[in-house]
């Protein structure tokens, strides 16, 4: 698990950001690949777990924030862009992370990517 280094701050690992639930894809799936590489890398990126939320739309890639020892909030169709610029707006110092499948960010939530990208 965590230890405690010389500034005060734990350091975590990849099983810090594991969680208890069942990981429900469909044998050989990538996502598996993607979930794995995420909570290997979110160690690394210096942002505290509690400032770390991961938003998803619908669909099994939406399934993240489950698997991710995170906030996270499994939001509505196509609007998972929509509530992350919301959250990132009015609570900057969050590390905000999206998690969607083409369906719901490319069809139903199109107009909302686009407007996301346009904000960046």
């Amino acid at each position: 698990m965590s230890s405690v280094v010389t500034n005060g701050l734990p350091t975590l690992t990849a099983k810090d950001f594991t969680t208890d639930q069942e990981v429900r894809w469909c044998p050989g799936c990538g996502d598996y690949s993607i979930l794995a590489q995420v909570q290997k890398v979110m160690p690394g990126i210096g942002v505290p777990r509690e400032n770390i939320v991961i938003i998803s739309g619908i669909g099994c890639s939406s399934r993240f924030p489950y698997y991710m020892n995170t906030y996270g909030m499994h939001s509505i169709h196509g609007r998972a862009t929509a509530i992350a610029s919301g959250l990132k707006a009015t609570r900057p110092e969050l590390s905000v992370w999206i998690v969607t499948g083409d369906g719901d960010s490319l069809s139903i939530g199109g107009n909302h990517t686009i407007h996301l990208l346009r904000r960046m």
